[in-house]
């Protein structure tokens, strides 16, 4: 993949994960907003919290996802973005292609997706 298409992956991804980041806060307003007119009739406490939890949960993930791309910036502009940041070899293309903000092979990522309890 040549610097041109990983900087117009890394900007589709970017423009990606901040709509939906943008979709995710709104959604969580909207909630709040409809949970504060609803009042405290015999709704059920444990659910608002739930959906805070979750709307939380999301947010942290998408926000997680544009460091990563802001990772993957730094090592274009490095001249490292092929390669892996544990051992140095070579990540594919088409990986690349898939998960612009990819560091790892997909041997090494799969290692750590394994040891993550």
């Amino acid at each position: 993949m040549d610097p041109e298409r990983a900087k117009e992956r890394i900007a589709a991804e970017r423009e990606r994960v901040t709509e939906l980041l943008r979709t995710a806060v709104g959604a969580r307003r909207d909630d709040n907003a409809a949970e504060q007119d609803a009042g405290d009739d015999d709704a059920d406490g444990a659910q608002p919290l739930e959906h805070r939890e979750v709307d939380s949960a999301v947010v942290r993930s998408l926000q997680l996802r544009l460091e990563a791309l802001s990772r993957a910036d730094e090592r274009l502009a490095a001249g490292t973005y092929w390669t892996s940041i544990e051992s140095g070899l070579p990540i594919p293309d088409e990986r690349l292609e898939i998960d612009p903000a990819a560091d790892l092979t997909v041997d090494e990522a799969e290692r750590h997706e394994h040891h993550d309890y």
